[in-house]
């Protein structure tokens, strides 16, 4: 490849390449690949930061962050995501949008860039399925989904693959999502019962639970009591901006807190309700020391999942490999690199004075 070609992914070439590998393929692959990077991190050679970025209220809130992930002396991965809540029902779009892009650390050249939105959907159903993997019990198969939107569709896929999941039990206080699940997530053919509960049945019933819910800054949390299985395992997703909660604190006490970037959950996250000595280790812990954590399948656990850029990352690669073995996306030259490299007007041949 050469050092000035930029490869670009768009949202139909990122479309393509699952329509090739297929939907089952490429979660199996990515989650395997997510699990193999937790259990090799080391933090000398990846530098992860916690995130920054702008929020905003108003009308129309929202926020633009971005999440920067350095391999070093290979490559840093920046994504960059925005959520904005209003956004299916003002403009027709997705919550969530995001490209993410990979530079080559030893020139600064950017090398890839991809339509994040498909992406960051995987991998973070792909992250629950790890995390329930290593806390939730093995036999777990009746899910819960606090929220149907586009989320619950790939939390669904992942966790599927890993669990015998035979029933799916729902809330959303947006029907209009509720009764069109089925037909979302037809696509992955599962052989399951789907029924539309109330929060404190899906509690009660459920084995793991998937919250990915819109709740407004300071109106959470989503339920108050609850009763549960000893072994429930909760997978808390929509808990991504200062001040938006969707767990009960008494529910948090009582369980064993994972989250997934102890800083970052701390201000974003579910986290964000707790001391330092109530919040676990993080995931990349678990997963690497798992002899020691092996009662965590029977007891009451939540995966705080405020999103890494080692995810990012990982998924990135996959698609970009993918699309080179299958000769999909556009080569681009998009940087203005000239053959004097000391001359920014280089090749130029309009004179400044005509």
């Amino acid at each position: 490849m050469r050092n000035d070609i930029t490869i670009v992914l768009s949202a139909a070439d990122v479309k393509l390449i699952v329509e090739k590998r297929t939907l089952n393929q490429l979660m199996d692959d990515l989650i395997f690949q997510l699990t193999e990077e937790f259990k090799n991190f080391n933090p000398s050679k990846t530098i992860i930061p916690i995130r920054s970025g702008f929020n905003y209220s108003g009308d129309l809130p929202g926020l633009i962050e971005w999440m920067p992930i350095y391999e070093t002396n290979k490559e840093v991965v920046l994504k960059v995501v925005g959520y904005h809540p209003k956004n299916p029902f003002k403009f027709n779009l997705p919550t969530i949008l995001s490209t993410i892009s990979s530079y080559d650390s030893k020139t600064g050249h950017l090398k890839g860039l991809v339509d994040g939105v498909l992406l960051t959907a995987l991998r973070t159903g792909a992250a629950s399925a790890v995390a329930s993997k290593y806390m939730a019990h093995v036999d777990s198969s009746v899910l819960g989904l606090i929220g149907c939107g586009a989320q619950s569709i790939t939390q669904l896929h992942a966790i599927s693959r890993l669990f015998p999941i035979n029933r799916i039990l729902l809330f959303d206080n947006d029907l209009e999502a509720v009764n069109s699940f089925e037909k979302r997530c037809s696509i992955l053919e599962l052989e399951v019962d789907i029924e539309f509960t109330e929060i404190e049945a899906l509690m009660s019933q459920s084995d793991i639970i998937c919250t990915a819910t819109s709740i407004d800054v300071g109106k959470g949390p989503l339920f108050e009591s609850y009763s549960c299985k000893p072994h429930l395992h909760i997978n808390a997703i929509g808990s991504d901006f200062p001040g938006k909660i969707e767990l009960p604190l008494t529910l948090l006490r009582n369980s064993f807190v994972c989250p997934d970037f102890k800083e970052q959950a701390k201000k974003e996250g579910e986290c964000q309700q707790l001391n330092d000595d109530e919040i676990g280790p993080d995931l990349v812990h678990v997963i690497q020391n798992n002899a020691d954590y092996k009662q965590l399948s029977n007891i009451l656990t939540v995966f705080d999942s405020t999103g890494l850029a080692l995810e990012d990352k990982v998924v990135m690669d996959l698609f970009l490999d993918q699309a080179e073995y299958l000769g999909i996306g556009k080569k681009i030259g998009l940087e203005n690199i000239n053959e004097d490299v000391f001359n920014p007007y280089s090749g130029i041949r309009s004179k400044v004075f005509s």
